[in-house]
Formats: C-alpha cells, sequence, structure tokens
C-alpha cells in the first residue's frame, strides 16, 4: 500500500478552454471500477467520516475546492483541492472526511471496487482498531 499523495493529470492548455483526462491504471495507480460525484453540498458543510477495507480512491475537485482530511492511524493530513488538473489518491484503510465545500463545487470520486456497503467503516474507533490490532 502506497501513501496518500497527490497526482497531476495531464493539462492541455488551449485559448478556447484547457482539457484534462484520466487513464485508469495510468494516471491512477488502480483499475477504475466505479465513478461517482458529490456535489450541491451547502458552502462549508462536511462529507464522508470513513473507511474502506479494500477500496482505494482517486479524488479530484472538478470545480469549486473542498478539503480532503486523511487519517492513517497514526496522523492526519490535510489537502486543499482547487484544481481540476490533480488528484488526489486515498489508499484502502485510511479514513477519510471531506469538509470546507465552496458553493458550486463538484468532487469526482473514482474507485477501485464496485458498490459494497460491507467495505465502509463508519466508526473511528473501529477503524483504529482494525488499522492497528
Amino acid at each position: 500500500m502506497t501513501k496518500p499523495h497527490i497526482i497531476d493529470l495531464p493539462k492541455i492548455c488551449d485559448p478556447r478552454g484547457n482539457l484534462s483526462f484520466i487513464e485508469s491504471e495510468g494516471h491512477v495507480p488502480f483499475e477504475v471500477k466505479r465513478c461517482y460525484w458529490i456535489y450541491d453540498v451547502p458552502g462549508g458543510m462536511f462529507r464522508g467520516g470513513h473507511a474502506f477495507i479494500n477500496q482505494d480512491e482517486f479524488i479530484v475537485a472538478m470545480s469549486g475546492s473542498f478539503d480532503v482530511v486523511l487519517n492513517d492511524g497514526t496522523s492526519e493530513q490535510r489537502f486543499h483541492m482547487a484544481r481540476s488538473y490533480y488528484g488526489l489518491y486515498v489508499p484502502r484503510m485510511t479514513w477519510r472526511a471531506i469538509d470546507n465545500f465552496s458553493t458550486n463545487s463538484v468532487a469526482l470520486v473514482l474507485s477501485s471496487t464496485l458498490y459494497d456497503p460491507s467495505d465502509y467503516i463508519e466508526d473511528f474507533n473501529d477503524f483504529l482498531r482494525q488499522k492497528n490490532g
């Protein structure tokens, strides 16, 4: 397992508008099985507060900005996401929350797994027990 980190995406600059793209197993370190987006979050609100047992994620701010707060069981990191030409790799067994949404922001999340509710750890103390025990 690798650590959370920012991955730069290709950025093709054009006076008519810029273009970026993501290729599965090229720009993200996993095969993309699912894609979802979070939007219409009122400014300043909080989302998340869970970890995944098997799922890796790649999070991109498609519009606006937000912060991704990650905890690996021993330390916490905050990543400010504000550009659509980079994304944040979040490895499995990392507690994550998203907060500080700007108005009209859109968070795109690429996932390494199909949706599975049994993959979620929604209690931080359970997460710590599983991570450290």
